[in-house]
């Protein structure tokens, strides 16, 4: 029997992996609104040595909402940018990301992409072979945790970016870290 075709069908075999999903803005790089230019991008200090250590072990991913798009305040092609930008960073840094998935649509739209669903994190597991009850999200926003935990992977918030806004909307339950650093930390320790 061919490896690939039991990863798709069986994410929890032997043969598929873990990872990080992390959001985009707020978490790896400082959440300065709706982006549409790669100069707008600025990482947090944290970031690259907590994605090279986090890399070691888990498959990266990127999951971000931007209903900038929806909302006609910047475009597909900004959003495809200001990712590549990213990416090559990273990558420059000796850091790859698996998948980048982005839902442009604004919340009232009830797509079936949008952040917590989710669609993105059953797509990885099926394109990629992700075992998600390994897994973790990383992000600053609750619909970050319902993202994980509604997937059975585990969920990490952090005070950066709108972290410290939406903290009174978590459960108890919630692990939460002061940033990417801590949250990697984390992640590696198992999350607790």
């Amino acid at each position: 029997m061919a490896g690939k075709p039991a990863m798709t069908t069986n994410p929890r075999s032997l043969q598929s992996r873990p990872a990080v999903f992390l959001d985009r803005d707020g978490t790896i790089i400082d959440d300065r609104g709706h982006l549409s230019h790669p100069s707008q991008v600025v990482f947090y200090p944290d970031t690259v040595p907590s994605l090279l250590k986090l890399q070691a072990h888990f498959s990266l991913f990127i999951v971000t909402n931007q209903s900038g798009v929806a909302k006609g305040i910047i475009t597909l092609q900004d959003v495809a940018r200001v990712n590549g930008y990213v990416l090559a960073h990273l990558e420059q840094s000796g850091i790859r990301i698996a998948d980048t998935y982005v839902c442009p649509h604004d919340r009232a739209d009830d797509c079936l992409c949008i952040k917590p669903k989710p669609f993105f994190l059953k797509k990885a597991e099926a394109e990629h072979g992700i075992d998600l009850k390994r897994s973790f999200v990383i992000g600053d926003h609750p619909h970050d945790v319902a993202f994980g935990k509604d997937a059975g992977a585990g969920a990490i918030y952090v005070l950066s970016g709108h972290g410290m806004k939406h903290r009174h909307e978590l459960g108890r339950d919630t692990t939460v870290a002061g940033g990417i650093g801590e949250a990697a930390d984390l992640v590696l320790k198992g999350a607790g």
